[in-house]
């Protein structure tokens, strides 16, 4: 295996990990943990999400600088592709509707769920199918 796919392939699911961790994991199990409130859970969860981002996006770079310098399969550049775009879409149009909503909720408002959370969701999903599929061929691709 090339250094550079490797470097993208370790990147690649370190990244996919973090996301699987934090996404699936933490924080819809924060909102059962006793004595925690809607307003707490969203406090806690803006702050995990914001260091979340920012550990993607510097992975995002590794796995693209890994890319550019390694041997690598064009499926494997597309599904990283598909990734790092999903994580755009989270950062630019995603997150700050949900910064928006979680401000009026952490200042006393209530109304409807925001659908932009869905919106979040279904980029997660997408961009962990994307971080498989690199990852699984960067592995194959050296074999």
């Amino acid at each position: 295996m090339h250094a550079g796919s490797a470097v993208a392939a370790a990147a690649t699911f370190m990244w996919l990990g973090m996301v699987l961790a934090i996404s699936f994991l933490e924080a819809p199990l924060k909102f059962r943990a006793p004595g925690v409130t809607l307003q707490v859970g969203l406090g806690i969860g803006r702050l995990v999400f914001r260091a979340l981002n920012a550990c993607e996006a510097v992975l995002a770079v590794v796995v693209i600088a890994g890319l550019l310098v390694g041997r690598t399969a064009a499926a494997a550049v597309v599904a990283a592709a598909v990734a790092v775009a999903m994580l755009a879409v989270q950062l630019v149009f995603v997150r700050p509707a949900l910064t928006r909503r979680s401000d009026r909720v952490l200042a006393g408002a209530d109304g409807p769920r925001s659908r932009a959370h869905l919106v979040y969701v279904g980029a997660e999903v997408v961009k962990v199918a994307a971080l498989i599929v690199t990852g699984v061929l960067l592995f194959t691709a050296a074999a």
